[in-house]
């Protein structure tokens, strides 16, 4: 049935255009691979990698390490010395969950925000570096079950790279809400000083270009020191551009599923706003792997041309001795 189909398939003068037309595609910068041959070992990874299975055990791990991270995070803002750093770290939240998700926690949210829990810092500290790691190592171990990954780390130095990580993820939110703050008042000067007429504009994009910006950054840090074999990998991946287009994608469209089409507060009332939140994380975890799974693809292909260039090396190598030695031989014949 297989074969038949194949065979059905090699008939159609479109499947076959397109074949010949992504073979003679170069891509610039990797190695002078074509769009064909990246799109069908990036097609194989994602058909045998077990991609659903891997993106819900990184799902559950980063649901349980979410809310310890967000108790930490909140709590430490009241000491952030940066006036507006509150509500613009709230705002950035409110963006980055789902619709009707961050209005059940906004009541807590704010609790927690305009008041200083010194105890709750500690232990809110102590469980989401813990919990967090957790969370980072298991997009790790999603990682390096990938189809095109063979080397893996050690168990500890694993957690304890994951949990260096979950501290920088920390510092990149913490940065970027604290950058926004300072846009935000530099803004308000230009309009104060006449130089521009609609300051919400330009306010409303540049929370937007921050978020695209943090998406990308912790993407790429993930990408980066993800697998031990991909983190000769260059900073900035095709791989970090697809998951950062990918998820803006989602959130405009997952937002508009929410909005118009789910009904989870009706069939299961106020679970149905962790329901959202589960599906939201286990949608970005697949986005994740699918991003991986891309720069996996290229360091795969590129492997295979280095090792088919080495062989080709060493063949011509081979063939040069052997011309020589036949050399040799007939100028020995000619001096007996």
């Amino acid at each position: 049935m297989r074969k038949y189909l194949k065979a059905i398939l090699n008939k159609i003068k479109t499947r076959k255009w397109i074949v010949k037309f992504g073979k003679n595609v170069k891509i610039p910068g990797l190695l002078g691979m074509s769009v064909y041959e990246v799109f069908k070992i990036y097609t194989l990874g994602i058909i045998k990698g077990a991609l659903t299975s891997r993106a819900g055990g990184i799902a559950f791990s980063f649901f349980m390490a979410l809310f310890p991270f967000l108790l930490f995070m909140l709590t430490l803002i009241p000491y952030v010395p940066i006036e507006g750093f509150q509500q613009d770290f709230l705002f950035m939240i409110e963006r980055l969950l789902p619709p009707n998700t961050a209005s059940s926690f906004e009541s807590v949210i704010r609790d927690i925000i305009n008041n200083k829990y010194s105890g709750l810092l500690s232990f809110g500290f102590i469980a989401s570096i813990f919990l967090m790691a957790n969370g980072v190592s298991a997009v790790f171990a999603g990682f390096e079950y990938s189809y095109h990954v063979v080397e893996m780390r050690s168990i500890l130095r694993q957690y304890f790279i994951s949990m260096l990580l979950a501290i920088v993820l920390s510092v990149i939110l913490v940065s970027v809400v604290a950058f926004n703050v300072y846009f935000e008042i530099g803004i308000n000067d230009l309009k104060a000083h006449g130089w521009l007429e609609n300051d919400v504009y330009w306010i409303e994009k540049g929370r937007y270009f921050l978020l695209v910006v943090l998406i990308f950054f912790s993407v790429s840090v993930l990408y980066k020191y993800g697998a031990k074999e991909i983190k000769h990998n260059t900073f900035f991946t095709p791989g970090s551009v697809l998951t950062t287009l990918l998820t803006i994608l989602m959130f405009k469209l997952f937002a508009l599923y929410v909005l118009k089409f789910a009904t989870y507060n009706k069939l299961y009332g106020s679970i149905g706003t962790l329901l959202v939140l589960m599906l939201f994380v286990w949608l970005n975890a697949i986005i994740l792997l699918l991003g991986f799974e891309l720069n996996a693809s290229i360091n795969r292909l590129k492997r295979n041309y280095l090792k088919e260039k080495e062989l080709l090396e060493i063949e011509l190598k081979e063939a040069e001795l052997i011309e020589k030695e036949k050399e040799l031989k007939e100028l020995k014949d000619i001096l007996k």
